[in-house]
C-alpha cells in the first residue's frame, strides 16, 4: 500500500480509487461502498442503469479527499455542492431527452 502527500494527490490529473484508498489507509471496496452509500465525502458515485446490467462511475475530488483525510471537511458545504451539482445534472439530463426527442422528429 503506497502512502501518498497531499501534494501528490494534489497534482493527479485523476486521483483513482486505488490511489484514494491507499491514501486513506482503507480498502478499495470500503471506499466504493463508502461513496455509494454517500458516507464517504470524497467525490461522487454515479450509477449507470442504462446498460444491461448496473455499473457505477466514481469521482474524486482530490481537495475533497485531502481535507476528509484531515477532518476538515464540513458537511454543509458537502452537502450545497451535492445540491449544485445534482441541478446541473438534472438540467443535463432534460437536455438529453430534449435532443433525443427532436431526433427522433428528424428521423420520421
Amino acid at each position: 500500500m503506497t502512502k501518498y502527500t497531499d501534494d501528490e494527490i494534489r497534482n493527479m490529473s485523476k486521483v483513482t480509487i486505488k490511489i484514494a484508498a491507499d491514501y486513506l489507509g482503507i480498502s478499495t471496496n470500503m471506499l466504493t461502498i463508502g461513496m455509494r452509500n454517500n458516507l464517504l465525502p470524497i467525490g461522487f458515485a454515479i450509477r449507470n442503469e442504462e446498460s444491461y446490467r448496473s455499473n457505477w462511475s466514481y469521482s474524486i475530488v482530490p481537495e475533497r479527499l485531502i481535507a476528509y483525510n484531515h477532518g476538515k471537511i464540513n458537511e454543509i458545504q458537502i452537502e450545497n455542492i451535492e445540491n449544485s451539482i445534482n441541478t446541473i445534472v438534472s438540467q443535463f439530463e432534460e437536455m438529453k431527452r430534449d435532443l433525443v426527442f427532436l431526433l427522433s422528429e428528424n428521423d420520421e
